[in-house]
């Protein structure tokens, strides 16, 4: 085919882009080795150099685009401009733009535009590149008809692919889809479809939900849209921050480099573990305890627990001070903790109410006994001594000072009002079965009380918590409040002005509050899939997600429909599965063929780690490039990694290797999210089995695949699969 007859001046375009972007970085260069050279002779002549130092890096940072693409195609107006499209804007030495950022409003109908809608566009084309290098041109036209050349995505467009399914850029989108994965997940800058760009710039407002079926690009749309939040809404979010929660450390790993690719790094990148600073996951809870303290109720029962802590006196309590005996009676103690109650704020903030209501009880204790004792006479009053002058008042917070260190006193306040850290609470509570009862009562029955116990451990250092524990510590921060008071700046919960929450079906209710109190104004977008819910409380639908999240404004949801990762023959094999583990769910539409049917192999007994050892070892011969997954349950990927280190094949047990290597062995319940060129899938039985929604686990695992599938097992298949041909 002969090359396009613009292929030389672009490309001679897209240099002189390069060698802008070249000369851009070697001024900022240059301004940071002379900034840093500065001495400051004043603290204000430091600070400057600081901030010219920062906003230096920052500059380099943006400038920098790796291996990508720098520009990855262009528009071409009804009236005659014309705007190359790229992952960041550059202009001449002129001022005028060479390269449009993708996120800026005039860029926006290089994703958008359709036959029926052209948006002014005579012309749109994609650019095919190797690092620098341009490589080839594909155009689509638009004419005053509407008319689309190419295969277009929506179905108002012109030409109709397989199924109905229409795309913008074909070329350069299957050449995209086509490239061998890595352990890193790449962006999708250059390919965004309509759908997606619809999502990525939809109002910062509110909560966005997006439901996405595998492959449907929703995680990197998600990012993208944080990139596009970030430039669009500058001022405030760079301030606010955006933050980023994901499921696993693993999967954050797997996503972490897409926004610097995109320009940006504001944005704060974790799990909801990851949330809760002061405790470590260190053991796994039974599925059932796991999903009680899941369940919103616990925030009834949490909040109980604090109340149930501010407690009256049994009986009067007597303090001996300086020749007298003052007394807080169990009824003065009760009226004080009722008016504390009564109060807003926090517990240990209130601990203060507390002790300034019985001080000032004691202290007229005080001063009516010294008094008694001067109209007695037993008491002269020396005019020197500051402390007794004759009647006058004296100095409360002195004399409190030396009360409240009396250690009847200090024992009494601390019963009805204990300051207390978030462990302690928890640990006192699922310690103590009758503390358990009386918090759970109306919201946990007996038999789920004695679920929740635990034996006390020795220490707040030898607790062992889980997962399900780390909201319900959150929510006791918010409730109990710090120890002290916080300095100017510092915050109980550090809150963001936009959030982005992927795999948001997997999220517990309390999971769910944890992030919607971190919300500044309630923006976020919530991104999941309704059928791939496995955790422990799976949602019907995405009204239960909802229900725990910001509500100042009605919740958007959108769905994207189309699948670019899965082929079509594995997503028929995974569609058998969705319709038994979620019925009435429909999976996405696939967008290519691979032309290989999933392989289904029976394996004699006793062989199944040695058979997924050698289809992972051909798999690996296959080609040249790309990555192979194993996926299994804990116990058997444990396993087979070892298999794999003795057979000498460079890979392994993705908690020892993570996605370096071009072969991982991975546990099920770890590879949501992440998409591998090849993927054995062992013993479906076997996960159906091990997972609360077991068949969603396999559907979860049949859709990770980007080319091939091949089932493995020993067991009698799931009846879902039953009667599909084996291979």
């Amino acid at each position: 085919m002969a090359p396009h007859p613009e292929l030389q001046s672009e490309r001679a375009y897209i240099e002189r882009a390069y060698a802008r972007i070249d000369a851009l970085r070697a001024a900022a260069t240059a301004v940071l080795a002379s900034t840093l050279r500065q001495r400051g002779s004043t603290p204000q002549s430091l600070a400057e150099r600081d901030v010219m130092v920062r906003t230096t890096l920052q500059r380099l940072e943006q400038l920098d685009v790796g291996t990508e693409s720098l520009c990855f195609g262009r528009i071409d107006r009804a009236d005659g401009e014309a705007f190359h499209i790229g992952r960041l804007a550059v202009s001449g030495e002129d001022q005028e733009p060479l390269v449009v950022d993708w996120r800026a409003p005039v860029a926006e109908p290089f994703y958008r535009a359709t036959g029926v809608h052209p948006m002014g566009l005579a012309r749109r084309r994609h650019f095919a590149t190797e690092g620098r290098r341009l490589l080839g041109i594909e155009d689509e036209l638009f004419d005053v008809e509407g008319a689309a050349g190419g295969l277009a995505v929506d179905p108002e467009a012109g030409a109709e692919g397989e199924d109905g399914l229409v795309v913008s850029g074909a070329g350069a989108l299957m050449a995209s889809l086509g490239r061998a994965r890595s352990g890193r997940m790449r962006d999708i800058v250059a390919t965004v479809q309509r759908e997606q760009d619809e999502v990525i710039r939809a109002p910062l407002p509110g909560v966005l939900v997006v439901q996405g079926g595998p492959g449907t690009g929703k995680t990197a749309v998600a990012l993208h849209r944080a990139a596009y939040l970030l430039y669009t809404h500058r001022f405030p979010l760079e301030r606010q921050r955006v933050l980023l929660v994901g499921p696993n450390p693993l999967f954050l790993r797997y996503i972490e480099q897409v926004l610097p690719s995109l320009g940006e790094s504001g944005v704060t990148l974790t799990t909801v573990a990851g949330l809760v600073h002061d405790a470590r996951v260190r053991a796994e809870a039974p599925a059932a305890v796991a999903r009680i303290k899941g369940r919103a109720c616990m925030a009834k029962v949490v909040a109980r627990a604090v109340r149930d802590r501010q407690r009256a006196l049994r009986t009067d309590v007597e303090i001996g001070f300086e020749g007298f005996v003052l007394r807080l009676t169990a009824d003065a103690s009760a009226e004080v903790v009722a008016a504390a109650r009564r109060r807003p704020g926090t517990h240990n903030a209130r601990r203060r109410l507390v002790e300034a209501l019985v001080s000032r009880r004691l202290v007229a204790q005080y001063e009516e006994a010294l008094q008694r004792r001067r109209r007695v006479g037993l008491v002269v009053a020396d005019p020197d001594d500051p402390s007794e002058p004759d009647g006058a008042v004296l100095d409360e917070r002195e004399l409190w000072s030396k009360l409240k260190r009396l250690p009847p006193l200090t024992a009494a306040l601390d019963r009805m009002w204990p300051v207390l850290e978030p462990a302690e609470l928890l640990h006192d509570l699922f310690g103590a079965l009758p503390l358990l009862r009386l918090a759970g009562r109306g919201s946990l029955s007996d038999e789920e009380s004695r679920a929740l116990f635990r034996p006390r451990s020795p220490s707040l250092d030898a607790v062992a918590w889980t997962a399900g524990d780390l909201p319900l510590l959150d929510e006791a921060r918010v409730l109990l409040g710090p120890r002290r008071r916080l300095g100017e700046g510092e915050e109980l919960v550090r809150t963001y002005g936009h959030i982005v929450v992927d795999e948001a079906q997997d999220l517990t209710p309390m999971e769910l509050r944890m992030l919607a109190r971190r919300s500044l104004s309630g923006s976020m977008t919530v991104v999941g899939d309704i059928a791939q819910a496995t955790g422990p409380l799976a949602p019907s639908g995405w009204e239960d997600v909802v229900a725990h999240l910001p509500s100042a404004r009605p919740a958007r949801v959108v769905e994207l429909s189309v699948n670019y990762r899965t082929p079509g023959q594995v997503m028929a094999l995974a569609a058998r599965v969705l319709a038994e583990a979620a019925p009435g769910l429909r999976p996405p539409r696939s967008v290519r063929s691979t032309g290989e049917a999933p392989v289904l192999r029976s394996v004699a007994a006793g062989r199944l780690v040695e058979e997924a050892v050698r289809i992972a070892a051909a798999e690996l011969a296959d080609a040249d490039e790309g990555t192979v997954a194993v996926i299994a349950t804990p116990a058997t990927a444990a396993v087979i990694a070892d298999a794999v280190a003795a057979a000498g094949l460079a890979g392994g047990h993705v908690e020892r290797t993570g996605l370096k290597e071009r072969l991982t062995i991975i546990p099920v319940g770890m590879v949501k999210g992440l998409e591998f060129d090849s993927v054995v899938v062992v013993e479906p039985a076997d996960l159906v089995a091990g997972s609360p929604q077991g068949l969603r686990a396999l559907y979860v695992a049949l859709t990770r695949a980007t080319r091939r599938v091949t089932v493995l097992h020993e067991e009698p298949l799931p009846a879902v699969l039953a009667g599909v041909p084996a291979g």
